[in-house]
């Protein structure tokens, strides 16, 4: 006979699934998910939903030889856990380290294909690089991939926290590899086209050109700020190669003539036709003379061919 439920008033059949989940039987080697409800010394307790509530000891709570049961885990974090088994008084023992082994890899191959950025902390310096845990599993990060250059003593690391990306996952030999630089110069590159960007069209700054190349010159203008110089805006004449009138080092004015796509492209040529543009219209300017017999009207005539075009 069906339950009747009077309005405002739950009945049996409203907690239904409630009740089935609460009394399914758990066995060994079911993953199973909870929420932590008690932190001691020694052990984890995690409320199941269910018939009993579990337990992890503190040797099933993770492969991080830095794990902390008391400053990593905390009252109401969310835990994926495998069941080991479970004691003569009904409560059912959980390990947290082997559902990491379980889930992790498929976590790790996932964040490889995604590229998203993972925050680790680094355990320990090793020979060439560095140790973090992620979930829960042993990683390794390149001296060369801890930051934008290659550190020596990677012992400075230890401790800190980095963001990184998963590079490479090998479940058969258990192989994580972690960059940090990755994630570095994806962020540099975002705030170089950021300030590049701010940069004004028509700008005309000092700056020295950085290298040489067949097709221009690439001048750093400050700020970290890189732009180029094509070939045929370097000289009035048409040169082969920039190291004709240029050399590296060299220190030179240039206009901003484009900015686009976070990229400058940038003129000498048209600094100095800005200058002579200049030159005239300061000569217009000034008072013109005229001799006896001349007219205003032929004045402009006569400023025009005392200038040196």
């Amino acid at each position: 006979m069906e339950e009747t439920s009077y309005e405002g008033i739950p009945s049996m059949d409203d907690f239904k699934a409630e009740l089935e989940h609460s009394f399914k039987k758990i066995n060994p080697g079911d993953v199973v998910y909870g929420t932590v409800c008690g932190v001691s010394d020694k052990e984890v307790t995690v409320d199941l939903n269910s018939y009993s509530e579990g337990i992890i000891s503190i040797e099933e709570l993770s492969n991080n030889p830095a794990f902390s049961i008391k400053a990593d885990i905390h009252v109401g974090d969310k835990v994926s856990c495998v069941v080991l088994g479970e004691t003569r008084d009904g409560v059912i023992k959980l390990s947290m380290k082997e559902a990491d082994d379980m889930l992790s890899w498929d976590k790790l191959i996932k964040a490889k294909a995604d590229g998203t950025i993972e925050k680790v902390k680094i355990n320990e310096a090793v020979k060439a690089g560095a140790v973090a845990y992620i979930y829960g599993i042993r990683a390794f990060i390149p001296a060369s991939q801890l930051a934008l250059t290659y550190t020596e003593d990677t012992s400075e690391f230890v401790g800190k926290t980095l963001e990184c990306r998963v590079t490479e996952v090998n479940r058969e030999d258990k192989k994580v590899i972690l960059s940090a630089k990755s994630v570095l110069l994806e962020k540099a590159e975002a705030e170089k086209n950021l300030k590049v960007s701010k940069v004004q069209k028509g700008t005309v700054v000092t700056g020295k050109v950085e290298k040489l190349m067949p097709f221009g010159a690439f001048v750093d203008i400050g700020d970290g700020i890189t732009g180029l110089v094509h070939i045929s805006q370097i000289a009035f004449k048409k040169i082969k190669s920039p190291a004709e009138v240029l050399k590296e080092g060299e220190e030179v004015t240039v206009k901003v003539i484009d900015v686009k796509d976070g990229k400058l492209s940038l003129s000498i040529i048209a600094v100095q036709e800005k200058d002579e543009t200049e030159t005239v219209e300061e000569a217009l300017d000034e008072p013109t003379e005229y001799s006896d017999g001349d007219s205003p009207s032929t004045g402009l005539g006569s400023l025009l061919a005392k200038l040196k075009l």
